[in-house]
């Protein structure tokens, strides 16, 4: 048994370690979860894009400040899903999930999801104001559409701003991603506190390196893909990764003992 599972175990689970190729398995499951349920899924996608719409049009002309507000957007994207994953975990369980159902979990009962939501928030926040400080600052020339970040940043021959951006996006990003992955489903999911699912987030992260990897990459891909398309692919991609993210969590936090609560058999599908 690995070292780190043993106070796991006493509280009712314990990290899962999966193939590389989980992900690919996450993506199968949360695509028949959106087919089973399609209504609610498209609709928290549909929000979503209008949203990104909402903020091209805000920001069209200061792509310094649409860049940094895209990347932050996908660092608080796992609170956006909370509804669908409710939905994931009612079908796992051969429940029927309305729509209103899913919406229930929006209201601030719980203050340890508010908490992590504004945790998240910040940090989301703090990645856009640094985003839209540097490009604004380090750029030789203004930055106020996509094709001025292009030539600007993107293709400029003299100094390293896109490298710099990239590195110190990802440098942000990736604890946000490790600390968030399983986090937030768990807190639907248990009656833990906030630094226990932040810590199994981590452990589950840590534990399984390249599935996480190759599940960050599919997150970003795709949701690339959605804003690339005019923010119109966002109506499938947001629910179809959100309920796949939920079958990443009930495959990386295995129950153990009778507070059972997550639709998990005991090994990866």
């Amino acid at each position: 048994m690995h070292p780190a599972s043993e106070p796991d175990f006493a509280r009712g689970f314990r990290i899962r370690s999966v193939p590389a190729s989980q992900p690919l398995r996450w993506l199968g499951r949360g695509w028949a979860d959106l087919m089973r349920s399609p209504i609610p899924g498209l609709l928290h996608g549909l929000a979503a894009a209008l949203f990104g719409a909402a903020l091209m049009a805000l920001a069209r002309n200061k792509f310094w400040l649409l860049a940094g507000a895209f990347s932050g957007f996908l660092i608080v994207a796992p609170l956006v899903a909370t509804g669908l994953y409710e939905l994931s975990r009612g079908l796992s369980k051969g429940r029927q999930v309305r729509l209103a159902d899913t919406l229930k979990i929006w209201k601030p009962k719980d203050s340890r999801l508010v908490r992590f939501g504004l945790l998240l928030g910040l940090a989301g926040t703090g990645w856009v104001l640094t985003s839209a400080a540097m490009i604004t600052v380090f750029a030789p020339q203004p930055v106020n559409s996509p094709l001025d970040f292009l030539k600007v940043v993107v293709l400029q021959d003299q100094g390293h701003l896109f490298e710099a951006w990239v590195v110190l996006g990802s440098v942000l990003a990736a604890p946000m991603f490790a600390s968030s992955v399983v986090a937030i489903p768990m807190l639907l999911d248990r009656p833990h506190g906030v630094l226990t699912a932040v810590a199994t987030s981590v452990g589950a992260a840590l534990m399984n390196p390249l599935p996480m990897a190759l599940w960050a990459s599919t997150l970003l891909v795709m949701s690339l893909i959605g804003m690339a398309t005019f923010m119109v692919g966002l109506v499938v991609v947001v629910p179809w990764l959100a309920h796949a993210s939920w079958h990443a969590y009930t495959d990386l936090v295995e129950p153990v003992g009778p507070d059972h609560t997550a639709g998990t058999s005991p090994e990866p599908r």
